[in-house]
């Protein structure tokens, strides 16, 4: 034999070694359980019988179970011929043989011979004898097919190392051509439900520098959970890389376990920052979290493990001995907590010049759609200062910044002790005290102090033009003015003055005294209605606060915090209002970074009963943040993990860019079938129905080829 054939002989023979290897660790003859009967592309039959069927624990609807015609023992196993594969199949129901009616009939006879006879049962002893026992043992089990595992070369060369690949079909079939069909044991199955593509975890590495998989629970296939199955100990792992920059979702009834897994999942991401591989790079991945119910911002009951230990969310920090919770975890409210001192409060100074425009956004989220049609302008206006020097457009713009701040002091929102008002300069002597001595009769007109045509009111305006020439009014008796204006601007007196300030006035702009964002602010004031619409966002003010929360909170994701945002307490209006204005902030600052070619920074989003913030299944607003978020937020680095009851409730364009699924009980037939057009959940439709066990998941992550039925662990903050 010459070198070149030796070598190439012992480049074959490592091959097999290692074909058999894989073979091996899939295939383990003892776990036998019958042969395929009959397949196409979608699913198979396969044959099974009793003695084989209890041999390996039994057979659970929903469970695994793999079809092939490798012998593992062969000595030469070409990885490259098209039987050396394997198809994966899950058990969906039983299925009828062809002498099933006789078998059944059989049955049937055998069991009226030991009717009424409660020591001796149909297929005992003396009843039926061994060979028809034997015949009625078989049985036919229906199955899907999930996909094919086969082996492939890392590269080209000769000596290239196997590895295990799994395809989501079948390439082809043989109709005629048997196939054994095995259960795979703890092992085995281990291999099967945590497999993903070697190219999946290249990206991540890649991408992240980071493979790490953490332990999610067990796999359980039915509610009905027995320890002879022999799978009780099959640990499942999830890539909490598969949830930076993707959606998504957890759907289930209340107490099934939705904020158990969410615990879980950000556990899992805030491990990142302590890789237990020297390879893998430390990740501080901020997150986020809107807590409408104070479960993960503060301990309570639900907790605790017997021990008074709570395993409360926000003392995470614990994990690994950090000294400092500032520096890893920070919780924020409306209001504050008496367990929780270091809480940052959600407020700022509505009334300070660089919060106007953010103050009026939280007011203007606060309303409702279909508002009446004042707010709806009210809703137009923008505190955008002009360039300062032009000096007529800042005129209009403080006079209203000075209406606006009226409009709060009407509403009750405290006013700052060192807030400087004044009105110099801001209302024309022609508006107070009118042109009576004009040359041209035309250009003649009275001002407030002088009204002709409104004799009721007459003493009003005049009083609300005295307040606008102090030089330093308070807020209070210039929202009284303001009301009164609104109404002078109805009078002739005031049509005459605008008539001479747009066509006669030296240097006219031909602009209106009164622009139409200023009128807006007039009416939102002289409505009864008004302040108290912008009052219901008062919990948000403090005349002592200087900074931003919406900055201050994306300051700490971009520090690589976990943020717990407590909305157990203030109106549920506020509270969305609040999450709205957060979240554009957030998906503002990412834009700005990816559109200046800047890598934004890597955020998680989780969204408790979402139903409450995003945008209902029927609303097709796609400007929506949400909507945008998962629609957009991939390329900024937004990931996004909502849970809520009902599959329905939650927007179809959300729903379909939603990678990572955690399913438990879903208790009707709507939400049931709307899950059954994402992925495989189609099989588990009944089972969802059924099992309300708490923390019995079936789950698709980014990773996971598959569904997979898990028994989630419980969140533990040392564990």
């Amino acid at each position: 034999m010459t070198i070149e054939k030796k070598l190439n002989q012992e480049l074959r023979n490592m091959q097999i070694k290692d074909t058999q290897t894989w073979f091996k660790k899939l295939i383990q003859k003892d776990q036998i359980v019958g042969d395929l009967y009959s397949i196409n592309y979608q699913s198979a039959k396969v044959q099974i019988h009793d003695n084989e069927r209890k041999k390996v624990g039994g057979i659970p609807s929903l469970s695994f179970l793999i079809a092939t015609r490798v012998d593992p023992d062969n000595s030469d196993i070409d990885f490259k011929v098209e039987d050396s594969s394997f198809i994966l199949l899950r058990v969906i129901d039983a299925a009828q043989l062809p002498n099933s009616s006789e078998a059944e009939r059989i049955r049937v006879e055998t069991a009226q011979r030991v009717s009424g006879e409660t020591d001796r049962h149909w297929d005992g002893e003396g009843i039926m004898d061994a060979k028809t026992r034997v015949y009625l043992g078989y049985a036919g089990v229906q199955c899907r097919i999930i996909g094919t595992f086969y082996l492939d070369a890392m590269t080209e060369e000769k000596n290239a190392q196997l590895y295990l690949k799994f395809g989501s079909d079948i390439s082809n079939f043989y109709p005629n051509r048997g196939l054994k069909v095995y259960k795979p044991n703890a092992k085995a199955l281990e291999l099967i439900v945590n497999y993903t593509d070697p190219s999946n975890r290249q990206e991540h590495l890649e991408k992240y520098r980071t493979s790490e998989s953490v332990k999610l629970g067990f796999i359980r296939y039915a509610s009905t959970n027995r320890k002879f199955q022999n799978i009780d100990d099959v640990p499942v792992y999830i890539y909490p890389a598969d949830l930076l920059s993707q959606k998504s979702a957890l759907f289930g009834m209340t107490r099934t376990g939705k904020s158990n897994t969410t615990k879980i999942i950000a556990k899992s991401v805030y491990e990142l920052r302590y890789p237990p591989k020297s390879k893998d790079k430390a990740l501080r991945i901020g997150q986020i979290i809107f807590d409408p119910n104070g479960e993960y911002a503060n301990e309570n009951v639900q907790d605790a493990d017997g021990t008074n230990n709570p395993n409360a969310l926000k003392n995470i920090w614990n994990i690994s001995g950090e000294k400092n919770k500032s520096d890893e975890v920070v919780t924020y409210g409306i209001t504050s907590h008496p367990n929780d001192p270091e809480r940052n409060l959600m407020l700022i100074n509505f009334y300070l010049e660089e919060n106007l425009q953010i103050g009026k956004e939280i007011i203007d989220n606060s309303f409702k759609k279909g508002e009446s049609k004042f707010i709806e302008n009210f809703q137009q206006v923008e505190f955008i200062a002009p360039d300062v020097t032009d000096r007529s457009a800042m005129t209009r713009y403080n006079r209203r910044v000075l209406a606006y701040r009226a409009l709060l002091a009407k509403a009750e929102f405290s006013v700052p002790t060192n807030l400087a008002i004044s009105t110099t300069g801001l209302f024309s002597n022609e508006l107070i005290n009118g042109r009576p001595n004009a040359k041209n009769a035309s250009t003649q007109f009275n001002g407030m102090i002088n009204v002709q045509s409104d004799l009721n009111n007459a003493d009003r305006f005049a009083a609300a033009a005295r307040i606008f020439q102090t030089a330093n009014p308070s807020l209070h008796s210039l929202a009284t003015a303001f009301t009164t204006l609104f109404d002078y601007i109805k009078t002739a007196e005031y049509k005459a003055f605008e008539r001479w300030y747009v066509d006669d006035r030296p240097s006219s702009s031909g602009d209106n005294w009164a622009d139409e964002n200023f009128v807006k602010i007039l009416e939102m004031i002289w409505r009864g209605n008004g302040p108290k619409q912008i009052a219901k966002v008062i919990e948000n003010h403090s005349p002592a606060r200087s900074s931003d929360y919406a900055e201050d909170i994306y300051n700490d994701l971009k520090n690589g915090k976990l943020v717990i945002i407590d909305q157990s307490s203030g109106e549920p209006e506020i509270n969305q209002a609040t999450a709205e204005r957060v979240m554009w902030h957030i998906f503002r600052e990412n834009q700005k970074l990816f559109r200046e070619g800047q890598t934004p920074t890597e955020i998680i989003i989780y969204i408790e009963e979402a139903h409450n913030l995003l945008p209902s299944g029927s609303d097709l607003d796609l400007k929506n943040v949400w909507v945008r978020t998962a629609k957009e937020g991939a390329k900024y680095c937004l990931g996004m993990v909502y849970a809520t009851q009902e599959v329905s409730s939650i927007q179809k364009n959300i729903l379909k860019n939603t990678a990572n699924w955690f399913i438990s009980h879903l208790n009707n037939t709507d939400e049931t079938k709307e899950l059954c057009k994402y992925y495989d959940f189609a099989d588990f439709e009944l089972s969802i129905r059924r099992a309300q066990d708490k923390g019995f998941l079936r789950i698709k992550t980014l990773s996971n080829p598959f569904v997979i039925p898990v028994q989630v662990d419980k969140f533990d903050v040392i564990a």
